[in-house]
């Protein structure tokens, strides 16, 4: 195990900041809520209680659990699978939460809705997406999980498979270095709020964030906040195919190599790259750009 042991994180802390330890160590280690995600095999419903536009083609969707205390239970870095029965046919989607992995009663997701007639390689659009945005508040949804190959155990701490079932292999990192493009951002954020209300964990963020447009970029203000909050550990920085206006100060174009030397913590051992995102952005533009730079392979991790 590479995790610190909470003893020795208290020991450097202040006591202006024991109050907040102690109320972490309570929630995180002490009060143990119930948990949905007991069994992988199995399928839960869970009720809409909560909708909300973000955007032109976002929403926001909160369902609640099946009592008031309970958690969802997914580890930091994992998703779930959200299924329906959509025109008599069954659609399963992963998708990553956006809320606390100790939010109790809850479960909240950003998701991109992809219409319809919209994109010509894709002219019915998103089937899952698209029977989101029709749910009314009361609908349910069938959830299951956890899933991953990663997990985040805290304090610069993962666990990573490279398959199913697979053998887990530990990583101690004192910089991550994140990679997303559009909708990928999620487990990115999932991964970041983990690391950044954790009074015992140091570990630098560098965030590089594809989109299309400046209007496309999910999550922007709670990522700003964070940043803004911690502004010694959490780097943010955006780029986007379009340039929407004269003042736009970030970078413009596909992610490649001078991005990355740019904005991503350089090659380490103690050092770890993740990547989500369109396979075009992750196959073609971040991983033969990182290969260029000399990153390990073992040191990337593509979702």
């Amino acid at each position: 195990m590479c995790n610190y042991g909470y003893a020795v994180g208290a020991a450097m802390l202040s006591v202006t900041g024991f109050a907040a330890v102690a109320y972490f160590i309570y929630r995180r280690v002490v009060r143990g809520p119930k948990k949905l995600l007991l069994d992988t095999s199995a399928t839960y419903s869970v009720k809409l209680v909560e909708k909300k536009e973000v955007s032109h083609d976002t929403r926001m969707f909160r369902f609640a659990l099946h009592s008031p205390n309970q958690v969802l239970g997914l580890p930091i870095g994992q998703h779930v699978y959200l299924s329906a029965k959509v025109n008599g046919q069954l659609v399963v989607r992963p998708y990553t939460p956006i809320s606390q992995s100790d939010e109790e009663g809850s479960v909240t997701f950003v998701i991109k809705v992809y219409k319809s007639n919209v994109h010509p390689k894709f002219p019915q659009g998103g089937k899952m997406t698209q029977h989101l945005d029709s749910l009314k508040i009361g609908d349910e949804i069938n959830i299951r999980g956890p899933s991953g190959l990663l997990v985040y155990e805290g304090q610069g701490c993962f666990a990573i498979s490279e398959r199913k079932n697979g053998p887990v292999s530990r990583k101690l990192v004192r910089s991550v270095g994140m990679i997303a493009g559009g909708s990928g951002i999620t487990p990115m954020y999932q991964v970041m709020q983990a690391m950044l209300r954790d009074p015992f964990d140091s570990v630098d963020i560098h965030l590089l964030f594809a989109n299309k447009s400046e209007d496309d970029i999910l999550l922007r203000h709670e990522l700003e906040a964070m940043a803004k909050n911690y502004p010694q550990r959490c780097k943010i920085w955006y780029t986007v195919d379009v340039q929407g206006s004269n003042d736009w100060p970030y970078s413009v174009g596909h992610i490649n190599a001078e991005m990355l030397r740019a904005h991503m913590p350089s090659p380490a051992p103690d050092v770890l790259i993740m990547l989500c995102g369109p396979p075009g952005m992750v196959n073609y533009a971040a991983k033969p750009s990182l290969d260029a730079l000399l990153y390990s392979p073992s040191s990337v991790f593509v979702f």
